[in-house]
């Protein structure tokens, strides 16, 4: 599969100028920007800095590569929950799954965290890329760790040698899943989560047209498997995406069908409950399970939407409370 309209623009040249903006605003953003000892240039955003969620909205930026709109919205969906995240991206593809999925597993010793952003299309470690047919190129680089620790000399070591650009070109944004800065990076991942989807249930990519996302933003939490369940139940029970296709009705409906959360086995606790009861395994989980709540299919070749799955407001309470 060829992705197109794409295939010629490099996320690494638009996202490094959104790592720059980032960078020269560090301290109006609450960030801590240091050199890290191998040369490589460390943004703290949640560990020992207090970050934000404006912080947050251009980390989720920089995870889509430079393609990505992330806006910060009220929205009266959920009473308690107000304040939302829409995503939209100019080319949702290479966006989402070329650059924003966290799919890069860096560890050494205790470290272990995914890797997202643009620095994965340059080193191309992920069997995607082989479907997309994307790879990018760039003397600088960046990669968003969701991670509350710095990462040591070995793991920065290999991001250079897979990218093949020296570690004083390297930016690493570290987001915290208990920061506010990472919950929101994590929320915005609402059009992301329901592409890996598309792509899990096998509708041909080059199908998909277009599409948007919506979601809550959740109370961060200080413990790390609360704030991790909430970021994933904000999309499980309350995300929101409307996809455009073109393709068969009867394909455009059954894709409609096989998106929501709701459709896996897994699905009826909160996420916490569930990483528990598979002794925090991921492994272990449907994932089927990781999709937004409610989708809308729109079929471009016949002008038919489709529409499956339901928010849960109730178990969006337990979660976020």
């Amino acid at each position: 599969m060829k992705t197109t309209g794409a295939s010629n623009v490099s996320i690494n040249k638009r996202a490094n100028e959104l790592v720059k903006s980032l960078l020269t605003n560090a301290s109006a953003l609450n960030l801590q920007v240091s050199e890290h000892d191998s040369g490589a240039m460390i943004v703290d955003a949640g560990i020992k800095a207090l970050g934000g969620l404006e912080a947050g909205r251009q980390i989720a930026e920089i995870c889509m590569g430079g393609l990505g709109s992330v806006a910060l919205q009220n929205d009266s969906t959920f009473k308690n929950w107000p304040l939302s995240v829409k995503v939209h991206a100019k080319s949702p593809i290479i966006s989402c799954l070329g650059s924003q999925y966290a799919g890069w597993a860096l560890s050494h010793e205790k470290f272990f965290s995914l890797g997202s952003g643009p620095a994965r299309a340059i080193a191309q470690r992920e069997n995607i890329f082989k479907e997309l047919a994307y790879k990018d190129q760039s003397s600088h680089t960046s990669l968003v760790l969701e991670t509350d620790q710095i990462p040591p000399n070995e793991v920065i070591e290999k991001v250079s040698n897979d990218t093949g650009i020296r570690t004083s070109n390297l930016t690493f944004i570290l987001t915290p899943t208990r920061s506010l800065a990472g919950t929101v990076q994590i929320t915005a991942r609402v059009l992301e989560v329901a592409l890996h989807k598309l792509h899990a249930v096998h509708f041909p990519l080059e199908q998909f047209i277009d599409g948007y996302g919506v979601a809550p933003i959740p109370a961060p939490s200080p413990d790390f498997l609360t704030g991790m369940g909430r970021t994933n139940d904000a999309i499980l029970f309350g995300g929101f995406v409307h996809l455009y296709v073109n393709c068969e009705d009867d394909a455009a409906e059954n894709l409609a069908k096989a998106m929501p959360s709701s459709s896996s086995k897994d699905y009826g606790r909160p996420f916490a409950e569930i990483f528990k009861a598979v002794n925090m395994d991921f492994y272990q989980i449907d994932p089927l399970l990781f999709s937004p709540a409610k989708v809308t299919v729109t079929n471009m070749k016949t002008g038919k939407s489709f529409f499956a799955g339901a928010f849960d407001e109730a178990l969006l309470e337990k979660s976020f409370n």
